[in-house]
């Protein structure tokens, strides 16, 4: 079954998808400064979810896993991945490929999308907490310059070999079952011409057993309007959301989780006080942060989605977690169940 890896990687974001296919994608990437680095002790163990088996006013609370992120690239080796099909930067700010070039060195990478978006290179200094070398890595990708690398630039709606169409000769092959529902080219201009690329950025469904998984990106108002006016039947009555932007509270509108209702949604690390809990709390809407949780690992079944997590001390206090049910060094809390698709 297809597994999901939400990883905590301090402020920004990268996840994992292992997919049926064997085929390997990764979200963005944060926090990969090299693979021999593990700032979280390898003791700390997962937490257990059940859907709605405790309110988020319970969970609340400073659980401190955000000074205790994840190196992916270490996290990726323990997984035993030898090399990623794909590599999906969502737009190009630093905390999405903080560790591009070390991923690229030791991993290896096949595909490289690309959303189009353009920026001029951010300045790199002393007090600056990224380094040069990922930007630079990421232009020899962009730039098709990278040795090995194919470069894909698709765009909302589009259908591609691999990603959400099979091989030719099967008609029924939907290949790794990611659909791009954003940006489009009026959205990638914009936010080139803006210099903000969050409007810019990828916002993708994956189509699981269980139920679909929305990545948002950093996507803004105007992705969301796209989205939902053509492409509301992918994303309406997700399984889960991984949250647009972090979760950052950025002065944005939020009906678009009137559509979504996401069963789950997780939140990266921020500073709680510019976080965007209220738009999830007024509507009673299930969500889990990074600093609570440490990584999030999501196994698909028929029925619905497995969530497990990795800090044991946020799992005891869900009523369903299962200290003796483990995944990638995380404890299961529950399960997500498969949303019912809204009668037409």
């Amino acid at each position: 079954m297809p597994t999901v890896h939400f990883l905590n990687v301090c402020d920004g974001d990268c996840s994992i998808i292992q997919h049926r296919s064997g085929r390997v994608s990764v979200i963005d990437i944060c926090n990969g400064q090299t693979s021999t680095k593990r700032i979280i002790a390898e003791t700390v163990r997962g937490l257990q979810i059940n859907q709605y088996a405790a309110k988020t006013a319970s969970l609340s609370g400073n659980y401190g896993m955000r000074d205790n992120p994840t190196e992916p690239i270490w996290y990726m080796k323990k997984l035993g991945i030898t090399g990623v099909f794909r590599f999906i930067l969502t737009h190009p700010d630093m905390d999405h490929m903080d560790g591009l070039k070390a991923l690229c060195d030791e991993i290896g990478v096949s595909n490289f999308w690309d959303c189009g978006v353009r920026r001029d290179k951010p300045a790199f200094g002393d007090h600056c907490p990224y380094r040069e070398e990922d930007w630079d890595q990421y232009e020899l990708l962009r730039d098709g310059k990278s040795p090995g690398v194919t470069v894909v630039c698709p765009r909302s709606g589009h259908e591609f070999q691999f990603a959400n169409k099979g091989a030719p000769t099967d008609p029924n092959d939907r290949g790794d079952y990611l659909t791009i529902v954003a940006p489009n080219a009026t959205l990638v201009q914009s936010a080139t011409d803006s210099e903000d690329p969050n409007d810019g950025s990828y916002v993708m469904v994956y189509r699981t057993c269980g139920g679909n998984i929305v990545f948002g990106g950093d996507a803004h108002d105007d992705t969301w309007k796209h989205i939902l006016t053509h492409h509301k039947a992918a994303v309406q009555d997700c399984a889960v959301l991984i949250a647009p932007h972090h979760g950052r509270d950025s002065d944005r509108c939020y009906d678009f989780l009137d559509t979504l209702k996401p069963n789950l949604t997780l939140f990266g690390c921020a500073d709680s006080e510019h976080m965007g809990y209220a738009a999830w709390n007024n509507r009673d809407l299930l969500h889990i942060t990074n600093n609570q949780a440490g990584n999030v690992v999501l196994d698909a079944n028929n029925q619905g989605i497995d969530v497990y997590v990795e800090n044991l001390e946020f799992a005891k206090r869900w009523t369903t977690h299962d200290v003796t049910k483990t995944l990638n060094g995380s404890t299961y809390i529950g399960m997500v169940t498969k949303p019912v698709p809204a009668p037409v």
